[in-house]
């Protein structure tokens, strides 16, 4: 299993990040290594604003190649397998006045 670490500094990175639309929930890690459909991870992330670090288990599930197109940043979509419904809830709360924004994030 891959480990990764990922800091949410901002909540324009966070929201950039969020995929809402994978269910039960996404993020998206911006990465130039090396991933396949499927593959299994443990992810390390911090959301902005807090010191606490959280982890899930998660599978990739969408990938961005170097010069993926929209000038959208190379990595890799994560479906957040455990206990996906607390970090979404949390996630979502910080995120409550940016998700009906109109901005682009990094894979749509």
């Amino acid at each position: 299993m891959t480990n990764l670490v990922v800091n949410f500094d901002t909540l324009h990175q966070l929201y950039r990040a969020y995929m809402p639309f994978i269910k039960p929930a996404g993020l998206f890690i911006g990465s130039t290594d090396g991933f396949v459909l499927g593959q299994s991870l443990s992810v390390v992330y911090r959301l902005p604003g807090t010191t606490e670090k959280m982890q899930f288990e998660g599978s990739v599930v969408w990938i961005n190649p170097l010069g993926a197109p929209g000038g959208r940043p190379a990595g890799i979509g994560v479906k957040i397998v455990s206990e996906p419904d607390m970090h979404k809830h949390h996630i979502e709360q910080l995120l409550s006045h940016e998700l009906s924004s109109s901005d682009l994030t990094c894979t749509m």
